[in-house]
């Protein structure tokens, strides 16, 4: 229906690949225009510390990647996507040298959470067998009628909770822990309403579908989306940044993948004053600090269970990891942070030179922070791993401005596209979600419905908007 119309996308991370994919399979001309001179966004692999190893700018494990709808539905298998699955996705080790972990099939994960078991499985079990169903719901925008009201009715029963209120069902340390690392996710104190959701959210695909990685790194995620629209006809250039959307006159749609801010710098005349005022007072998470290490060996774990898992979570208890997102939600840092760590390498060995290993790792700031949280970064990772610093070959760090630089859309390290809290969840960026003040232009970001995470679905349903009211015209 679409064929003769040209469009245009600003920016090839993955929505904005996403979005290019949907369009030109309705007959679209696409073409994507990407400022960085590797096409990604925040999912790009490169040697970052050491010829030879190769890390994760920014996401690495991908639990709603492997379960989008989107993702799924395309043949990126044969454009040489491969998920690589650790035994266990998620580790979390504790003061006393053991570390509780999350495994991957349900009915395993109730022996490993001992006592508290059962309460996991009948918190998860509904969303984990019902996930075909579930993961479309949870994956689109906010407003409308949910096509599986039972099911989402049962997750209504949680939306407003904290992570503190659900993890009250826990009996023992070990899974409260747990839990918190799942919700710290959110970059919402533990305290917030929707915390709890998120954690919820971060569970169930863990035992529905697993936390893999990518086989070579998360570029290979990028590189299966770019090889697969090229078949359709799309076109990719990069090293071209859209300095103001005036200039993309001769396109019949427009959609861009970038931040609300930016949206706002680039819309030039096409855009309202009053739209782009609208932009701009929406609110930016928190931002992140980040390490990755080239090491000589693995982790020197306390816990070997920590082995098993290519992602790990730091921070001991509920209560310490519930006062760090609480400071870092305060605009302050915490002494003790959360920290995410993924360790790839352990399970594939493309990445590193023989015997050698990638680490990275990242722990809550707020927003523009320029403290230098390495110190108490590395402190918590030898905390549960003594010895960790002598086995540190490089490292590089990126601060929240350091991120920035490499992709415009982590303004201030906010690597969510924007806070996630309740008052910004339902209307993100603007009531108008995806359309914008212009007729044929949209915004496809992470800022949108359904949020961050690398799952596409923020492209898929804004190029499913634009072609839409293009078969209208």
């Amino acid at each position: 229906m679409a064929s003769g119309y040209k469009a245009c996308v600003v920016g090839a991370g993955p929505n904005g690949l996403a979005a290019a994919i949907v369009l030109a399979r309705a007959g679209l001309r696409v073409e994507v225009l990407e400022a960085e001179s590797t096409p990604g966004g925040a999912v790009r692999s490169m040697e970052l510390t050491l010829p030879g190893f190769v890390h994760d700018f920014g996401s690495a494990v991908y639990p709603m990647g492997a379960g989008s709808p989107f993702f799924s539905s395309l043949p990126l298998h044969e454009h040489g996507l491969e998920w690589i699955h650790s035994p266990a996705p998620v580790a979390h080790p504790l003061d006393d040298g053991t570390a509780v972990t999350l495994e991957r099939e349900l009915d395993a994960a109730e022996p490993a959470l001992g006592s508290d078991g059962k309460a996991w499985s009948t918190l998860v079990r509904p969303f984990v067998e019902h996930w075909q169903d579930f993961a479309p719901e949870i994956l689109r925008p906010a407003l409308g009628f949910p096509k599986h009201p039972w099911l989402m009715a049962r997750l209504g029963m949680h939306v407003l909770s904290s992570a503190r209120a659900i993890a009250s069902r826990f009996h023992s340390e070990r899974a409260r822990a747990l839990f918190a690392g799942l919700a710290a996710h959110s970059f919402l104190s533990l305290d917030e309403p929707l915390s709890g959701v998120f954690g919820l959210l971060m569970a169930v695909p863990a035992h529905a579908v697993g936390w893999p990685i990518p086989r070579g790194g998360a570029q290979s995620l990028t590189n299966a989306l770019c090889s697969y629209l090229s078949t359709l006809g799309g076109e990719l250039k990069t090293s071209l940044r859209v300095e103001s959307l005036d200039s993309l006159k001769e396109y019949d749609l427009i959609l861009c993948d970038v931040t609300t801010a930016n949206l706002a710098a680039i819309g030039g005349q096409r855009l309202s004053e009053a739209y782009k005022q609208r932009l701009r007072q929406f609110r930016r998470g928190p931002g992140a600090f980040k390490v990755d290490y080239a090491l000589t060996g693995p982790i020197p774990w306390k816990s070997s269970e920590c082995l098993r898992a290519a992602t790990v979570h730091l921070g001991g208890s509920f209560e310490e990891i519930a006062a760090s997102e609480k400071a870092v939600r305060s605009g302050k840092h915490s002494d003790r942070p959360f920290i995410l760590l993924v360790q790839p390498t352990l399970f594939d060995n493309s990445r590193a030179p023989a015997g050698k290993h990638t680490a990275w790792a990242y722990c809550h700031v707020p927003n523009g922070s320029k403290v230098d949280m390495l110190q108490n970064l590395e402190t918590q990772i030898e905390r549960f791993a003594p010895g960790f610093r002598e086995i540190v070959m490089a490292r590089r760090v990126f601060s929240p401005a350091d991120l920035e630089k490499m992709d415009a859309n982590l303004t201030g390290g906010d690597i969510a596209g924007g806070a996630m809290d309740l008052s910004q969840i339902l209307f993100r960026p603007t009531w108008r979600q995806y359309a914008t003040s212009a007729k044929n232009i949209y915004i496809c970001s992470a800022s949108t419905p359904p949020g961050g995470a690398v799952h596409g679905m923020c492209g898929y349903h804004a190029a499913k908007m634009a072609l839409a009211r293009l078969g209208k015209k």
